[in-house]
C-alpha cells in the first residue's frame, strides 16, 4: 500500500499533467530539444558539501563527488535516466546525496550527451571512458554500477561490456526503473500506460528513436535485455507497479530465471516512476535497501 505522501505527489502528477511530455512524439521532441544545456548542472550545496572534482571525458563533464569524513572503500559510477533525452535533475543529485551519508561511498556522475544533439554514438563512448578513468580503476571489490531508467540500460551495458571483454566485474549492478528496451513493445505496457503518473508509450518510443538514429533498437548497446545476461556481477533491481517500465523489470527477471542467474528483486506497490529520488517513505525504504547490500562497513569502522 502507498503511503499518503506517495499518493499526494501522484495526485499533484495528475493536476500538473506531469505526463504530457511523454504523451505523444511531438511533446516529448519539444521537450527534448529545450533540455540540451549543460549549464548549471552541479548545485552549489553539492559543492559545499562534498568534496568535488569533475573533468572532461569528449567534452562533456564528468564529477566526482567525495564525502568530507567518514570515506568509505566504495565508489559508486552513477548514471542518471532522463530517457536519453532529459539532463539530471535536482532530485539526483538529493539522492545522491542521502546516498553518501548511508555507505561513507564516492560517487561518479558523467553528465552524457543527450538526444537529440547527439545519439548512442557519442553517449556509449563518454559513459564507458567515464567509468574507465574512474570507478575502473578501483578494485573491483569496491566498484558499484547504478543507474535509474535510460541510466539503468547503461549500467547494465556496462556489465555486458565488460564480460565481453574479459575483465572483472564490479561487486554489484543496481538498477532502478530501469529501461532496458526501447522498442517499448512489450504487450504488458498498454494496461501498465493507462496507470502510469508520469511516462508514456509514445513518448519514451519516439526517444528510443532520437537516441538509436539509424541502429536497430534490438542491438544490445541500446536494449542490454538483448544481450548477455550470463556471469555478470550480482544484479538488483528494484521496480514500481505504477510504471510503464515495469515491464521491462519483470522481463529481466524472468530472463534471469531462465537461465539459472539469480537477481536480487524489489518491486513497490503503487510506486510511480523514479519514485526512490523522491523525499518519501518508500525511497526512504529502497534506498536502505540498495545500502545493506553493498560491501559497505558500519560507520563505527570507518
Amino acid at each position: 500500500m502507498a503511503s499518503l505522501m506517495s499518493k499526494a505527489v501522484i495526485a499533484k502528477y495528475r493536476m500538473t499533467r506531469r505526463k504530457r511530455v511523454f504523451a505523444d512524439a511531438r511533446a516529448l521532441r519539444r521537450s527534448a530539444e529545450s533540455n540540451q544545456t549543460e549549464t548549471s548542472q552541479l548545485p552549489g550545496w553539492v559543492r559545499a558539501k562534498f568534496d568535488v572534482t569533475g573533468r572532461d571525458v569528449h567534452g562533456h563533464r564528468c564529477y566526482t563527488l567525495r564525502p568530507r569524513t567518514s570515506l568509505g572503500p566504495v565508489h559508486i559510477f552513477y548514471l542518471h535516466g532522463g530517457a536519453y533525452v532529459h539532463q539530471i535533475e535536482s532530485a539526483h543529485w538529493k539522492f545522491l546525496d542521502r546516498l553518501i551519508d548511508l555507505t561513507g561511498a564516492s560517487v561518479t556522475v558523467p553528465l552524457y550527451p543527450l538526444a537529440p544533439a547527439h545519439s548512442y554514438r557519442e553517449t556509449i563512448p563518454m559513459v564507458w571512458e567515464s567509468y574507465e578513468a574512474t570507478v575502473g580503476a578501483e578494485a573491483p571489490e569496491n566498484q558499484v554500477v547504478m543507474g535509474d531508467s535510460a541510466g539503468g540500460a547503461l549500467s547494465l551495458f556496462i556489465a555486458q561490456r565488460l564480460k565481453a571483454r574479459g575483465r572483472p566485474q564490479p561487486q554489484r549492478v543496481v538498477l532502478i526503473s530501469p529501461w532496458l528496451d526501447i522498442t517499448v513493445t512489450d504487450p504488458s505496457m498498454p494496461e501498465l500506460d493507462r496507470h502510469d503518473p508520469y511516462l508514456g508509450i509514445e513518448g519514451l518510443r519516439e526517444a528510443g528513436r532520437l537516441y538509436a538514429r539509424d541502429l536497430d533498437p534490438h542491438d544490445a548497446r541500446l536494449s542490454p535485455i538483448y544481450g548477455d545476461l550470463d556471469g555478470l556481477a550480482p544484479l538488483s533491481v528494484y521496480a514500481a507497479t505504477r510504471d510503464v517500465l515495469l515491464a521491462d523489470a519483470r522481463r529481466l527477471r524472468e530472463l534471469t530465471a531462465q537461465r539459472g542467474v539469480g537477481i536480487d528483486y524489489e518491486e513497490y506497490p503503487g510506486m510511480f516512476h523514479g519514485w526512490i529520488l523522491q523525499s518519501l517513505p518508500e525511497a526512504r525504504d529502497a534506498t536502505t535497501r540498495i545500502t545493506k547490500l553493498l560491501n559497505v562497513p558500519s560507520p563505527a569502522h570507518r
